[in-house]
């Protein structure tokens, strides 16, 4: 017993100071995770937000940042719930009932513009580039199909230009038929792609005026708006002949065997900024922080995205009902690096969803420029106006700053290399990666509008 008592003895101290220098090491290494939280963490003035989307597969870095913990990370707890429609997107946004929103990219810039409901709503992420094609039926595209350049093997050749698709439309017009196709929303990418397809080859989409809303004055192609996971039924109950959309629904109708893809986005206007995530201007001076904090998050989850190996993954939560809620199958057809055209016709290409590559999630001024360039050209902007209005419209709505405090966070944490941070002025260089060719220059858009046989013109100073 008192050998015993004596090993104790000797033993406890030495417990103790082992103890203490352990719980001195846990508290150091504690402090030190507490001092570089500080650095970085910010104080969320709003953690409890509810953001909506459409089932897209635009909508991903929302579905990712949720499921990856990107949000909690940040401090936030997120639900994010589907809508029905863009309208109503937009009206629960201004309204507050979401606090912000996958949304068309041109659905903030024509409110801050004056073209529909009017609001001052902001965006300081872009979610993607590309991810749209123009779809048509079985039946227009066997008529289409013998005027489509082909390769050595009989394959058509890509792109396929909108002159293939003119004497349908011009027979149409003999048998004194409408030719109707469907778009998602006026102020859409969709809207804007198709028009500028169409146009490209000389046929007329129609122009909007204060008493046609529809945009229909001397078109030769009915251009109406349909929810878009409505147009695989739409096309197949004929009361369309074509669309274009975002994905899965192209994929969609080659998997039901009803329509076949033509044309991508990115052919159109190679890697088009897309969708945009949307704020209320009040939103994001009331919540700063909120604000960069979500801004954080969804950069993250456009990292992840573009990572290849994330992508079987990616579609998986994307088939969730919560979210897209489509077939694996059909999802994977266009996230995985490929697109398949006519049905056993797939073709590789990576860029068809870009998340993060290539600046992508970066709110440039020169994208917006380019559907108030669109808006102006079809008369949704009803009289002419100087670049400087374009320069400073974008400017109140797309924000460059907000991002630019999230990613030099993201930078400082080690989430993002200081190289994926743009040295820019909000414009990108001119570029003709256009279907037709033809240059587009933010800094210059009365001569772009000035640019096209179809559409406005304007004569404004430079």
């Amino acid at each position: 017993m008192k050998s015993l008592l004596t090993r104790l003895t000797l033993i406890l101290p030495i417990a103790i100071l082992l103890f203490a220098c352990g719980n001195e090491e846990k508290k150091t290494k504690t402090a030190d995770v507490a001092e570089k939280t500080s650095e970085t963490s910010l104080d969320i003035e709003k953690p409890q937000l509810t953001f909506g989307f459409i089932k897209l597969t635009d909508m991903a870095p929302l579905a990712i940042a949720k499921e990856k913990g990107f949000f909690e990370d940040e401090g936030l707890f997120v639900s994010v719930e589907a809508q029905s429609n863009w309208k109503n997107v937009l009206d629960r946004v201004i309204d507050g009932q979401l606090d912000g929103s996958h949304m068309l990219a041109g659905q903030p810039i024509a409110a801050g513009a004056g073209f529909g409901r009017q609001a001052k709503l902001v965006t300081a992420f872009s979610m993607d580039l590309n991810g749209n094609a123009i779809t048509v039926s079985n039946d227009v595209w066997s008529k289409m199909e013998p005027n489509v350049p082909k390769d050595a093997d009989g394959k058509p050749i890509h792109p396929i230009k909108a002159e293939a698709l003119k004497p349908v439309i011009d027979q149409y017009k003999t048998d004194g038929k409408a030719f109707k196709m469907g778009m998602v929303f006026p102020v859409s990418t969709h809207n804007y792609e198709i028009r500028y397809w169409l146009a490209a080859a000389g046929i007329h989409p129609g122009m909007y005026t204060a008493d046609n809303v529809q945009g229909q004055i001397d078109a030769e192609v009915l251009l109406s708006v349909t929810p878009p996971p409505q147009m695989p039924a739409t096309l197949e109950a004929g009361t369309i002949f074509g669309y274009c959309v975002g994905e899965p629904w192209n994929q969609q109708a080659v998997f039901k065997g009803i329509g076949v893809p033509v044309v991508t986005n990115y052919d159109i206007w190679k890697n088009n900024p897309e969708k945009v995530f949307v704020m209320t201007e009040k939103f994001v001076e009331d919540n700063p922080n909120t604000a960069i904090a979500v801004t954080k998050a969804l950069i993250r989850a456009g990292k992840w995205l573009d990572e290849p190996k994330n992508r079987a993954e990616a579609v998986k939560i994307l088939s969730m009902s919560q979210y897209v809620g489509a077939d694996e199958a059909v999802l994977a057809n266009s996230m995985t690096g490929t697109f398949e055209f006519e049905k056993g016709d797939k073709r590789d290409m990576p860029d068809f969803n870009v998340f993060y590559k290539y600046n992508a999630t970066y709110p440039f001024y020169s994208d917006g420029i380019w559907f108030l360039t669109q808006m102006r050209r079809w008369g949704q902007i009803p009289e002419a106006k100087s670049a400087d209005w374009y320069a400073n419209t974008i400017k109140d709505i797309y924000r460059p700053d907000i991002w630019k405090k999230a990613a030099a966070l993201l930078v400082e944490e080690g989430n993002i290399p200081a190289s994926d941070v743009p040295e820019t002025d909000g414009y990108k260089p001119a570029t003709s990666d256009f279907i037709d060719g033809t240059t587009y220059d933010a800094k210059d858009p009365i001569s772009y509008i000035n640019s096209f046989k179809i559409g406005n013109k304007d004569k404004v100073a430079q």
